[in-house]
């Protein structure tokens, strides 16, 4: 039996129903195909961050090996002890085959290093366009940039959300990718949830998701009822504070702070439209979660044109052209709801967790020569 380790530190967030913990689109991911490849016969494993759960847990099929807890250590010789040695020692107890890691950072190289060292395969997953651009890559010090792109040229292969990541990837890096969707989980509320938050805003609380956007949005249309859901990110202090002020000033907009991912689905099935204020994405987990129960995105940014070829929202130029496309799916129902159902059998059709399992499946065997899971 093939084995497959997936290393990102919020994953077990996702995995425990119980947590009250909110991650990031990165760990909802990793979760949904863990699952999935335990399902389709895989035994799979997952690295991420001590937040005090058990080590070498096992929730559904996917066992869950632990790093170091965020404030361990002491600074200046914590990048060693326990950070370094955390992680190496956590991807040994994992002992797969094959690693699978995303997100820009350190955890890159050394995944890398080590999959190269003992023998194994690496699958590097691009989660933002940054990622594909070495000037724009979401990292803070050099030494981690250098350790990202030392484990991005020795990884095994490159998986991409879409042309635009995989041409900048080729361009900047020469690197070859391979393009493959994300998966979605199918929704488990009632398709009778009543529709009471017109439009809903979910995402960490960073500079580039521009969420100060969403209360200049909302005082320009105080008749319409805005809900926000995100947790504010460290080194982001300033504007956490701005959006829970603005917020409370605001009788239209609701700022809820961090929900975990096992309740924010529900705030999804009771928004009429979703609305992304990202000046640069790769592609937002929150789309499908929107369009999966037939909510149409209002967005800035469109992943390979998605949003306007498949007519399952609207994008605009300019931070000053949300108003119009919120007010018209607001105001007629019928094309909402058109727009919705567009979006609900688009997500269904591409974006299945089996589907694109066996598509990874597929690329392991082929361009990494993996053994079969069935011979």
């Amino acid at each position: 039996m093939p084995k497959i380790c997936f290393v990102e530190s919020m994953t077990y967030s996702v995995l425990n129903p119980k947590s009250s913990r909110s991650p990031g689109g990165e760990a909802v991911q990793h979760a949904l195909l863990a699952r999935e490849f335990a399902r389709q016969g895989w035994e799979v494993s997952v690295v991420c961050r001590d937040i005090g759960q058990q080590d070498g847990e096992v929730i559904d099929g996917v066992r869950i090996w632990k790093t170091y807890h965020r404030d361990a250590g002491i600074p200046g010789v914590r990048f060693i002890y326990p950070r370094l040695t955390g992680l190496w020692r956590a991807l040994g107890r994992a002992d797969a085959d094959v690693y699978f890691q995303s997100c820009a950072g350190l955890n890159t190289g050394v995944v890398a290093h080590y999959a190269r060292l003992h023998g194994r395969k690496m699958v590097f997953r691009v989660a933002h366009d940054t990622d594909c651009v070495p000037d724009e890559v979401l990292v803070k010090n050099s030494r981690d940039r250098w350790l990202y792109e030392y484990g991005l040229n020795r990884t095994h292969l490159v998986s991409v959300q879409s042309d635009v990541q995989a041409n900048a990837l080729k361009e900047n890096y020469n690197l070859p990718s391979s393009i493959v969707n994300m998966v979605v989980q199918p929704p488990d509320e009632s398709p009778d949830t009543q529709k009471d938050i017109d439009v809903l805003w979910v995402n960490n609380l960073r500079a580039f998701k521009r969420p100060e956007l969403v209360y200049e949005i909302a005082k320009k249309m105080p008749d319409v009822r805005f809900v926000m859901i995100g947790s504010p990110m460290k080194g982001f202090d300033t504007l956490y504070e701005e959006v829970r002020r603005a917020a409370a000033e605001l009788p239209n907009l609701e700022y809820l702070g961090p929900v975990p991912y096992a309740k924010v689905n529900a705030y999804f099935a009771r928004a009429k439209l979703f609305l992304n204020t990202s000046d640069s994405e790769g592609f937002p987990n929150s789309y499908l979660q929107a369009w999966i129960r037939g909510v149409p995105v209002i967005s800035y940014f469109d992943p390979d044109g998605l949003i306007e070829s498949q007519r399952i929202g609207a994008t605009v130029a300019s931070q000053d052209d949300f108003c119009e496309p919120i007010a018209r799916l607001l105001r007629d129902e019928d094309e909402r709801n058109e727009v919705g159902a567009r979006g609900r059998q688009f997500a269904v059709s591409r974006y299945s967790p089996t589907a694109i399992v066996k598509e990874y499946q597929g690329l392991l065997e082929n361009e990494l020569g993996l053994k079969p899971v069935y011979e």
